[in-house]
């Protein structure tokens, strides 16, 4: 929730959000951006304690960077590379069997540049089931990544992007299709 629609005059938090990401922040340089990377379920632990919704077998490693952990929910079997920022002033949902690799920068906030009090908007981002965010991609506010979908290296994602297909550039757009889920099973059951 926006606390002041004038980034001029005042910060765009509550006072208690802002507490709430500085002893977050602390106990982040303290506990965790130094922590082993084989030691995920210690930084999962935390990441629960101080609000996000996690599932099983998820991989977040030391460096990856959350503004505010009780706007991120990971589903099953995800992972999560090093120096990725979640970015979640608004809500981030990341589904199951995703991978954000190293670098990628998901963004869920941004400012109304129309209004002269640049006030800050925030948006949620969802990337669906088997995506791919590959390294160092940038995702908009407001941005749904559907199920499968694959982001190039440093793609620039400036709208939603379907399902089961390939998708780069800046701004990204769809290239090609790729093979579902249900096929890759099929193909190693065989």
């Amino acid at each position: 929730m926006m606390h002041n629609v004038d980034t001029h005059t005042g910060p765009s938090f509550s006072f208690q959000n802002r507490l709430a990401r500085m002893i977050w922040n602390v106990f982040y340089v303290i506990f965790i951006r130094y922590s082993p990377n084989l030691l995920h379920g210690w930084r999962v632990h935390w990441l629960r304690v101080f609000g996000a919704k996690i599932g099983k077998g998820v991989h977040v490693y030391p460096k990856v960077t959350v503004w505010a952990p009780w706007n991120v929910e990971i589903a099953d079997y995800s992972g999560i590379g090093n120096g990725v920022k979640l970015y979640s002033q608004g809500k981030i949902f990341i589904g199951r069997k995703v991978v954000i690799s190293q670098g990628a920068h998901i963004c869920a906030g941004t400012h109304d540049y129309t209004n002269p009090g640049f006030p800050l908007i925030s948006k949620p981002i969802s990337i669906a089931d088997f995506a791919w965010v590959a390294a160092e991609a940038f995702v908009h506010p407001g941005v749904n990544i559907a199920e499968g979908c694959v982001i190039g290296a440093r793609s620039v994602v400036t709208n939603d992007m379907p399902a089961w297909t390939i998708c780069s550039g800046f701004p990204c757009k769809p290239l090609r299709e790729r093979i579902k889920q249900e096929e890759i099973e099929t193909f190693k059951n065989h």
